[in-house]
C-alpha cells in the first residue's frame, strides 16, 4: 500500500519518492528520525536534571509518530475519515505534560518549560509520522533553540525588570519589620509578602516577597543580584534568593 502525501515537501526530492510514500522503508526512516530528534531534546532536558528527560521525550514522540502512521493506514483503507488516534495522542500528550508541572517548597512553579517542550516534541512526532519532513526539521530547530538559547535572554530581561520576587528566610519572625524598614530605606516598594507554610516547623520565618524598583533606584541598582547581595549581608537574614 502506498499513499502519497498532500503536502509538496521540498526535502522529498533529496530523499527520494520513497520517503513521500507510506511503505516499509519510509516507516523505518520515520521511526529512526523521531527517535533521533527526540533524543536530542531529551538530552538537553536531562543535562539540566529535569523530571522529563531522555526516555520520556523519546517515548512520547515515538508514540505520536506511530499514532500518525496508524491513522494514515486507516484513512487509506476506508478512503477518508478522521485521524482519531492522532487526536487522542494530542490529548494524552497534554495530560502527560501537565503532570510534569510541580510546585516547589519555595512556592515556585517548576517544569513549565519541560511540559511545553514535551507537548511540542509530541506534535513534532506526529508531523514525522505523517511524513512532513520539512515542517518537522524547521519545527525541531526552532524548539531546540527556544529550549537551549532563550533562557540566556530571559535571565537578562528578568535581571533588568522593575519587578522581582525573592525567597526570604529570617532567623526570627520579629525580624520581618526590620526587613520591611530596610527595604523602604533602599527606596524599594514591597508589593506583597506571603508566608511559606512549607517551613512552618523549621524554626525559621520564611516568606515570598514581591518587590518593585522605581526608575530612579533602578539606575542605582543595575541588577537584582546587587540588591539581593546587599540584603544578604544583614545579620537577621538567614537566606535570600531571587525566585524564577
Amino acid at each position: 500500500m502506498k499513499t502519497s502525501l498532500f503536502f509538496n515537501d521540498p526535502l522529498i526530492k533529496y530523499l527520494g519518492t520513497w520517503a513521500a510514500e507510506f511503505n516499509f522503508y519510509s516507516v523505518i526512516f520515520r521511526i529512526f528520525l523521531v527517535v533521533l530528534l527526540a533524543s536530542i531534546i531529551g538530552c538537553e532536558r536531562s543535562s539540566k536534571r529535569h523530571s522529563a528527560g531522555l526516555r520520556t521525550f523519546i517515548i512520547v514522540s515515538l508514540a505520536s509518530a506511530v499514532s500518525a502512521m496508524i491513522d494514515l493506514c486507516i484513512m487509506a483503507k476506508i478512503q477518508g475519515g478522521f485521524p482519531v488516534i492522532s487526536a487522542a495522542s494530542v490529548v494524552s500528550i497534554a495530560m502527560i505534560s501537565g503532570n510534569s508541572i510541580l510546585f516547589s517548597s519555595k512556592s515556585q512553579i517548576k517544569g513549565l518549560t519541560t511540559s511545553a517542550g514535551l507537548w511540542a516534541c509530541g506534535i513534532i512526532g506526529l508531523s514525522i509520522g505523517a511524513g512532513l519532513y520539512t515542517i518537522t526539521l524547521i519545527s525541531f530547530v526552532a524548539l531546540l533553540c527556544c529550549i537551549s538559547q532563550l533562557p540566556l535572554i530571559e535571565s537578562v530581561l528578568k535581571d533588568r525588570s522593575n519587578h522581582f520576587e525573592v525567597h526570604l528566610e529570617l532567623k526570627n519572625t520579629y525580624n520581618l519589620q526590620d526587613f520591611v524598614t530596610t527595604i523602604r530605606k533602599l527606596g524599594l516598594k514591597i508589593d506583597d509578602i506571603e508566608s511559606n507554610p512549607a517551613y512552618i516547623n523549621s524554626g525559621l520565618s520564611v516568606y515570598s516577597v514581591s518587590i518593585t524598583i522605581s526608575q530612579r533606584d533602578f539606575k542605582k541598582y543595575r541588577r537584582h543580584r546587587d540588591i539581593i547581595e546587599a540584603l544578604r549581608s544583614l545579620d537577621y537574614i538567614h537566606y535570600i534568593e531571587e525566585m524564577n
